[in-house]
């Protein structure tokens, strides 16, 4: 893979225009409008998506994903825009600066095929979290070199059938005699385990239960003794056919001492730490791919008809939009909570990751009845992205198992935030929400978990508070302020319920009565992204700084949470989808950025 080097690869982006996107949304920071000017080179590379012809279009993609082979002119067009440098922290140098600045950079690729996004680039990221939390500054920079001159590198850990936990026996790392380990077992399912230049291992190093029992090893596979390690067959997947599973087996492979990631024991610490980087950056980037079905939705309610819209889709297009730009809410806020607040962020993240992946799995289902039949058409780039989609969410981790994983985190912590943090806390501050901002560099060090306060609750009540002048004036302003109340009616009912859980662990597993708790929570911390957005708008984007898609946004969270929700009026839902179809007509991303796309 290292076919450019990194000289190469910086002649070749300056090459490029230098030009900077043109923002609808309000004022960039210099950082920020770099990552949204590389991602509007990336949208030019790529091209038109809709376009028959063109090799990186979606017609070409889902070619690929039938043969089930990764579409490689399309990856060796990102290897030529040096993708792998987003992956590497600008002090190695790389172009990682902010992990929401990352996740614009990489929604063009994911926008066209999720499958690619994860087979050539995200996961080199996953795997390497881990060097750039704990790593020596040897393996920082060697890593760094190898992803900046077109190198992959994998996680081992990743076990469909285990619900996404580490926390198994498929990799033993035991003291060998002379010094370092002797790894052994195996793993059926890595992506790109036969393609990768580096593994990262996490590897159970004692035997006893708890959470010192595994350490994360930095394997270099052409390092590794003959016939201790093996390849194992390709394994089909039913989503993301065009990556690349297979796996690995190690038979008693003698691994250097100098492999050790951190200190021995710190890998279930470095992977609750690291992971939430992981689930709000997939949550980021993946709206991106549901952005194009309703795309294809729209086109297919409009093409060839007088009026715009027929009635009857009015509420399913514009309450879509409005969920895809909550979604981008919670994600966005989560990825700039890594920079501001990053030994804070633990319990947002998994929030992310457990609400994101239900609202798109039901987004999903009603584009589905927008669509009908021509939805599952692959031979269709106009409208086939439905299909595709709804197959690789589940094993882009956003299946049940991602939310299993996520009330791991979010439930032993309810009690503790019932009686500590809720209407006790100060907000975050307002930077947190606001497009622009100038927010310091992500720095995995610094990364926390488990801290016992939630500043997300903290900014819902605050939001309510400022919105509740404006309760019974009329118009969506008020709409939004008995929404806002609503949610927070809602958090002190939670507060009452989750102060009367026994300590976590005492009483054995918990039932589905708190997980229940937990998805109520989740949904609140949905409600406090939203309106954090819509309160940090400056009004340079009127559409976003209207109260209308937050009313629509909060509305459908409501109902999925049984709070009594206001009936809406017709001009609500009448300017979200005038929107809409403004956004489908010219060209614009479904997101808070409404960024041009390639057409």
């Amino acid at each position: 893979m290292r076919e450019l080097t990194a000289a190469a690869m910086t002649a070749a982006e300056t090459a490029e225009t230098t030009e900077t996107t043109e923002n609808p949304a309000g004022p960039c920071s210099r950082w920020e409008a770099d990552a949204l000017a590389r991602a509007a080179r990336l949208e030019r590379r790529l091209g038109d998506p809709y376009d028959p012809a063109n090799p990186h279009g979606l017609r070409a993609l889902f070619a690929a994903d039938e043969r089930r082979t990764p579409p490689a002119e399309t990856e060796q067009l990102l290897l030529g825009t040096g993708l792998g440098a987003e992956f590497v922290p600008a002090e190695y140098g790389g172009r990682l600066l902010r992990a929401d600045l990352l996740a614009r950079a990489l929604r063009p690729v994911f926008r066209r095929d999720v499958a690619l996004g994860f087979g050539f680039g995200i996961t080199s990221l996953f795997a390497t979290s881990a060097l750039w939390a704990a790593g020596t500054e040897e393996q920082r920079r060697s890593t760094a070199d190898l992803l900046l001159d077109g190198g992959r590198a994998t996680i081992l850990h990743h076990e469909l059938a285990h619900a996404n936990a580490i926390l198994r026996h498929e990799f033993t790392a035991h003291t060998a005699p002379g010094g370092g380990y002797l790894l052994h077992g195996r793993k059926d399912v890595i992506i790109n385990a036969g393609r990768a230049d580096i593994y990262v291992a996490y590897a159970r190093t004692d035997p006893a239960r708890g959470p010192r029992s595994h350490s994360v090893l930095l394997l270099d596979p052409t390092q590794l003794p003959a016939g201790r390690v093996r390849g194992l067959p390709r394994i089909a997947t039913p989503g993301m056919r065009g990556a690349l599973f297979s796996g690995l087996e190690f038979d008693q492979c003698a691994v250097p001492g100098g492999a050790l990631v951190g200190r021995t024991g710190e890998g279930v610490s470095l992977a609750l730490r690291t992971f939430q980087i992981n689930r709000s950056l997939i949550c980021g980037v993946v709206t991106a791919a549901a952005d194009t079905v309703l795309h294809s939705a729209v086109r297919a309610v409009t093409t060839g008809r007088s009026a715009p819209v027929a009635r009857r889709w009015h509420k399913p297009l514009a309450g879509v939009f409005a969920d895809l730009l909550a979604c981008d809410s919670m994600a966005t806020v989560a990825l700039r909570a890594l920079s501001l607040l990053p030994d804070r962020a633990h319990m947002l993240a998994a929030a992310v990751k457990y609400v994101v992946p239900d609202l798109l799995r039901e987004d999903l289902e009603e584009l589905a009845a927008v669509l009908g039949s021509r939805g599952f058409e692959l031979d269709s780039p106009e409208f086939g992205a439905l299909d595709k989609l709804a197959r690789d969410l589940p094993v882009a981790g956003l299946g049940h198992a991602g939310t299993a994983s996520c009330q791991a985190v979010i439930v032993p912590q309810l009690r503790t935030l019932a009686d500590r943090a809720w209407f006790a806390e100060e907000e975050p501050p307002p930077e947190l929400f606001r497009k622009g901002a100038e927010l310091p560099c992500l720095d995995y060090r610094l990364l926390g978990i488990a801290d016992g306060g939630d500043f997300m609750a903290a900014s819902l009540t605050g939001s309510a508070a400022r919105l509740a002048a404006s309760r019974g004036v009329g118009g969506r302003l008020t709409v939004l302020a008995d929404l806002a109340e609503g949610f927070v009616t809602e958090l002190r009912a939670l507060r009452e319920q989750c102060r009367q859980l026994p300590d976590f662990g005492t009483t054995g597993p918990p039932g589905p009565a708190v997980c229940v708790l937990s998805d109520r929570y989740c949904l609140v911390v949905a409600a406090a992204a939203v309106l954090g957005i819509w309160e940090g708008q400056d009004g340079t984007d009127p559409f976003l700084a209207d109260p209308a898609w937050a009313v629509l946004a909060l509305s459908r969270l409501g109902a999925r949470l049984g709070i009594p929700v206001p009936e809406l009026t017709d001009d609500c839902l009448g300017q979200v989808l005038e929107e809409l179809i403004h956004r489908y007509r010219t060209g614009s991303s479904c997101d808070l950025d409404a960024t041009e796309l390639a057409r």
